[in-house]
């Protein structure tokens, strides 16, 4: 067995904020004990309907000479710290807020942590509940909510939830049958179904998550019991080049001994010839968009919210992880909760980087501007709570219904509706000689091989990831360069063009084989005279730098169908339609549209075997086969194009 290391989840927190530059983002910090000084900290364990208890820890503003609303995370990372006397450094969604006043809580969910039960990943909503036994993340929500307005002091019976990834996810599930004491609520980069946020990308297995597994599955010890420290251990792969590690490992099924843990199997989620890890057991046993992800998928129950509950989703652009969640959670309540107070804010952010707050804000090399998550904080988040929790909560916020930011004017727009009801469809052509051309030229093949011995690396940086973000700007000059990487782009532009809202892509395509997958990436080319920002790194230059403002992979399998995957017939021409999510860029004057197609993206997303099999986690070496790939020049890209 390789050897695992214990990571806390302080660690795993401090990953977020990690990334690959020369120099360190000067970042603002809290006065020390600030909280301690403020703030009264009490923990208790609050009984469910079922009878569950789960832990709570609660801070109330000293000053009770007046009454506060009540803001709560619920989260499967630890409300830590736990005891006596112990106490965050920094509490609330923000700064402003924390200092304004709230009393703030925090909760392990059910079968977390200090909390009681037994803990599922994503846990299946149940609709038309008809006993107390059937419990879900909507009814501990409203519990906990029901107590908290009934028991805390000083509180002025509103309520608001916000969270941030799989806490957002917590924040949404809240708003589906809602406490009437819920007012507001604010899902951040909320997973929306991880069939197509974190773990997999429409269907294709994210790779470089394989070492987060195990902060999901790995089941708790002592049958069970509330733990206050990791009992969890992230796999130590012994290199910081995962590119050659994931490569000599070989098929998925070599992976599995990184989950066969030191400790007793739980018989109650562990079955003959699995892993001790039931997360893994089920992303390798449920490889197809099966009733297992289905029924744990909140997308598709967001017409259960209510219109008392306010909601403003946030997302970033550059959301490596959960970029469809708030797209997908804004546009469905939305679309099923008419009339009800809905918006968006989506920033040039990697995952969560909007709760930082910094002077100079960067996803990886790219530079964006100045403060733009400190102005994100003060005048869009607090104005969203405070108006709701403490002010007329009527609506009138005085915010857009989208605010959104333009990553390549690097501006900020308030917008009516998302998409623009203005947007225009524009078609564009992957045409010969390289070219990206308005008009379709004669339908011609584009041939490249696929090896599945050199496949194309997601990024040249050499280094170990818990989980990708620089990517997501990087320069793909490198990418460019290589034969198995088709490029398609317009002469320098004439005049700016501003794409605003979702990409399909409809590629036409052929495979010498039965099983391939297309990824698909939008590229912002700048000009040469772009000056360098001083966090780029020692090799690059922002000269002719190919920034990545989109990008998707569609497993070919999956082309018809996410339930019912289907092999390729073997060198016939095939539609493959990609929808990439979607954008608010303007590539400027002078700059270039270029588009990549390519069919390995490693080990950003597992390999594809190029060979049918039923299931790509139990395929063998022999399985593997490099392949000729065919595209064909009436292949397209429907752009939003806003005038």
């Amino acid at each position: 067995m390789k050897t695992l290391f214990r990571i806390s989840l302080f660690l795993f927190l401090i990953s977020f904020s990690f990334q690959s530059c020369k120099k360190t983002v000067k970042k603002e910090t809290v006065e020390e004990n600030y909280v301690a000084d403020n703030y009264t900290k009490q923990e208790v364990d609050i009984a469910m309907r079922d009878g569950v208890k789960l832990h709570t820890t609660i801070y109330s503003p000293k000053d009770t000479s007046k009454e506060y609303p009540i803001i709560m995370q619920r989260t499967p990372y630890s409300s830590r710290p736990y005891g006596e006397g112990q106490f965050r450094e920094q509490i609330s969604p923000n700064v402003s807020m924390m200092k304004e006043g709230y009393i703030v809580v925090y909760q392990d969910v059910r079968g977390r942590w200090m909390s009681e039960g037994h803990y599922e990943n994503m846990r299946a909503y149940i609709p038309n509940k008809t006993s107390d036994q059937q419990v879900d993340e909507s009814s501990d929500t409203y519990d906990t909510i029901d107590w908290l307005v009934n028991n805390v002091e000083s509180n002025n019976g509103r309520v608001g939830l916000w969270g941030i990834s799989y806490p957002g996810f917590y924040a949404t599930y809240g708003t589906i049958d809602p406490h009437p004491a819920l007012k507001a609520s604010s899902p951040q980069a909320c997973i929306g179904d991880f069939f197509f946020d974190d773990f997999h990308h429409n269907g294709a297995y994210l790779l470089s998550y394989f070492r987060a597994t195990s902060l999901f599955g790995t089941p708790r010890p002592n049958g069970d019991q509330p733990v206050d420290t990791a009992w969890y251990e992230l796999p130590d792969i012994g290199t910081e080049d995962q590119y050659q590690f994931f490569l000599d490992a070989g098929p998925l099924k070599n992976l599995n001994h990184f989950f066969e843990y030191e400790t007793p199997d739980d018989t109650r989620l562990v079955a003959d010839n699995m892993t001790d890890d039931f997360f893994w057991n089920e992303l390798k046993e449920h490889p197809n968009y099966d009733e297992l992800w289905q029924s744990r998928g909140l997308i598709q129950h967001l017409d259960e919210t209510e219109p008392h509950v306010a909601t403003m989703i946030v997302g970033g652009w550059f959301d490596a992880e959960d970029l469809y969640g708030p797209l997908e959670t804004y546009k469905n309540i939305e679309k099923y909760n008419e009339g009800a107070y809905n918006t968006m804010v989506f920033g040039p952010w990697d995952h969560g980087r909007w709760a930082r707050r910094s002077e100079r804000n960067l996803v990886g090399n790219y530079y964006f501007g100045d403060s733009i998550s400190n102005f994100y904080q003060d005048k869009i988040e607090s104005k969203f709570f405070n108006h709701f929790l403490k002010g007329e909560g009527d609506g009138k916020t005085g915010l857009p219904e989208a605010y959104v930011f333009d990553s390549g004017r690097k501006e900020w727009s308030e917008l009516p509706a998302w998409p623009p009801k203005d947007a225009e469809k524009k078609i564009m052509y992957l045409s010969d000689d390289q070219e990206l051309t308005e008009e379709p030229k004669n339908i011609t093949e584009i041939k490249f091989i696929s090896d599945v011995d050199k496949p194309v690396p997601y990024s040249e940086d050499i280094k170990s990831v818990f989980t990708p973000r620089k990517y997501m700007t990087d320069d793909q000059r490198f990418a460019a360069r290589r034969a198995d990487v088709l490029v398609f782009e317009t002469d320098e532009l004439t005049e700016d063009l501003t794409l605003a809202g979702p990409i399909m892509a409809n590629l036409k395509v052929a495979t010498t084989g039965t099983a391939a997958d297309w990824i698909v990436k939008i590229i912002d080319v700048h000009p040469d005279d772009v000056e360098t920002n001083e966090e780029m790194q020692d090799h690059l230059k922002m000269s002719n730098y190919h920034l990545m403002v989109r990008s998707e992979v569609l497993r070919g399998r999956f082309r018809n169908s996410f339930s019912n995957p289907e092999p390729f017939t073997p060198n016939k021409k095939t539609d493959v339609n990609i929808k990439l999510q979607d954008v608010f860029h303007t590539f400027k004057k002078g700059h270039k549209l270029q588009v990549q197609v390519q069919s390995t993206w490693f080990p950003l997303i597992d390999l594809n075997p190029q060979t049918y099999v039923e299931n790509i986690f139990k395929a063998d070496e022999a399985d593997f086969q490099t392949q000729t790939h065919t595209v064909f020049t009436d292949s397209s890209l429907e752009f939003s194009v806003l005038k």
